[in-house]
């Protein structure tokens, strides 16, 4: 694999998980191989690279969670285990020989459209290129959060944000605080819990917590699933379905609050003590912050050596942490499951569009692009897994397959029309964003009785989808002309006549 940039490409990727493997993927199925996949680790992986804390595991079926050009009958688990989705990635890089493309450890430190040339200029930390093209496929969970604490810099002992952990700190006999109730505490609590000392865990809004069913997948089933392809699409189309029609309650509060009576119900059968239950039931209507499935988050927090503490942080001292009740919790380890920075795209502060603003100047706190992919004032920027497009019932990689056609399709018309560029009209995005801010108003995200990270920093949900993976397929993979502004090529860059 080379280290050197080329000097200029057709299409240039930034990120190489999901997102940028599938857009590289899909170029080479499509016959283009003037491309090159930046990435600012050594690894490929994206979220499946970062993230190794103790029992991570996808939160949708494997058989969901793969493109659907590039299946896996191999799957261990109805829900996969992180390491073996990072394998899959690297088996997808090997059958696709995208190693010559890739280029590890070079980040991207600005991106500038040239309105002259009508090509983006990319400065990375290795060199620099150019690219008819620029897709950023960084996704929405690549930048941890750690919240402000007063005194957190005077803590003596271990912190770990779930996405940054530190397999070499042992845990065993420890004091350890976990801070937060999302997906990752869900599953590092339970992980961990056997073999720690106390463990003392700071929730500030209990979670709806559904029971996951997870088990392995059989030998004869694997087998079936590669000697028969068409029972592994079968599965895949059932799960598909049945995930889909979860998307109607978020769309319809109030059948999601048909749904609670079984959660609550799950709660009281595991959960026995009832001030425990009491701070585990969620004030909330499920679904307005993300579900978690899990069939070992709640028996965990029965234990004898876990704490739940529902009092706010106030301060971090040396050897503890200390609650808003004046209660004193002494830790030697914090892991922080505290989430990411999904409405805020630290790229965004580096892509300077035509204008010669960035895309954050652009998005003032509030991310918005048309479909999801493409911004006004941005020529030839494509966004993967951009504003709107994540989901909280189904798989992503749905949508991104939808996101990967669009980009296609783009390229295919810019080829045939012999054009520079691409971006979409203002007026039709414009009404694009008042339809999705209507129809979102009605969602359970904004109904539900709580604040979620869906929300951006004007309060607007700017991360997800509000409605099936089907209505953004039909809406997004077919490229309409009609609805962007292409720009020629500068005369310098026109062909010579013979």
């Amino acid at each position: 694999m080379s280290s050197r940039l080329p000097q200029h490409v057709r299409v240039a990727i930034v990120g190489a998980g999901f997102a940028g493997l599938g857009m590289a993927i899909r170029l080479k199925q499509d016959g283009i191989d003037d491309f090159v996949i930046l990435e600012r680790a050594a690894e490929v992986g994206g979220v499946w690279r970062d993230n190794v804390y103790p029992g991570i595991a996808c939160d949708v079926q494997s058989l969901l969670y793969s493109f659907s050009f590039a299946p896996n009958p191999g799957w261990s688990r109805v829900y996969s285990p992180g390491w073996e989705i990072q394998a899959y990635l690297r088996d997808c890089v090997e059958r696709f020989q995208l190693t010559p493309f890739l280029r590890f450890g070079h980040a991207v430190l600005s991106a500038k459209w040239d309105p002259a040339t009508r090509r983006w200029g990319v400065e990375t930390s290795q060199g620099t290129l150019t690219a008819d093209v620029f897709v950023t496929a960084v996704g929405a969970l690549s930048e941890p959060i750690i919240p402000h604490l007063p005194g957190l810099e005077r803590f003596r002992g271990k912190v770990m944000h779930s996405a940054r952990w530190d397999p070499g700190h042992a845990l065993a006999g420890r004091n350890v605080g976990v801070v937060g109730t999302g997906a990752s505490a869900a599953q590092i609590v339970p992980a961990i819990q056997p073999e720690v000392g106390r463990l003392v865990l700071f929730q500030r809004t209990p979670a709806w917590v559904l029971p996951r069913g997870d088990k392995p997948i059989s030998g004869p089933r694997r087998a079936l699933y590669r000697r028969v392809p068409g029972v592994r699409w079968l599965f895949r189309e059932g799960l598909r379905l049945l995930r889909e029609a979860l998307a109607v309650g978020f769309q319809h509060p109030w059948i999601l609050r048909l749904g609670q009576r079984f959660a609550l119900r799950h709660l009281r059968q595991v959960v026995t003590d009832p001030a425990l239950r009491d701070r585990l039931t969620p004030r909330y209507t499920m679904g307005c912050k993300r579900v978690i499935v899990s069939d070992d988050y709640l028996p965990a927090l029965t234990r004898p050596n876990v704490e739940v503490v529902t009092s706010p942080l106030r301060e971090v001292r040396e050897d503890a942490v200390v609650t808003g009740d004046g209660a004193v919790h002494p830790v030697d380890t914090l892991i922080f499951g505290t989430g990411f920075q999904p409405t805020d795209m630290p790229l965004g502060h580096h892509i300077q569009g035509r204008e010669g603003r960035t895309l954050a100047q652009v998005w003032a706190g509030s991310p918005k692009a048309y479909l999801g992919i493409t911004v006004s004032g941005f020529p030839n920027l494509f966004l993967l897994q951009g504003p709107n497009t994540n989901l909280g019932h189904t798989s992503v990689i749905l949508m991104m397959e939808a996101q990967l056609d669009h980009v296609l399709g783009a390229l295919r018309y810019l080829d045939a029309r012999g054009a520079a560029a691409v971006e979409p009209d203002p007026g039709v995005q414009d009404a694009f964003i008042r339809d999705l801010d209507a129809r979102m108003s009605r969602t359970v995200w904004s109904q539900g009785g709580c604040r979620s990270w869906y929300l951006d920093a004007t309060g607007r949900n700017s991360a997800l989808w509000p409605g099936t993976t089907s209505s953004f397929r039909r809406r997004v993979e077919h490229f309409e002309p009609s609805e962007y502004v292409t720009l020629p090529r500068p005369v310098s860059r026109l062909p010579a006549r013979s």
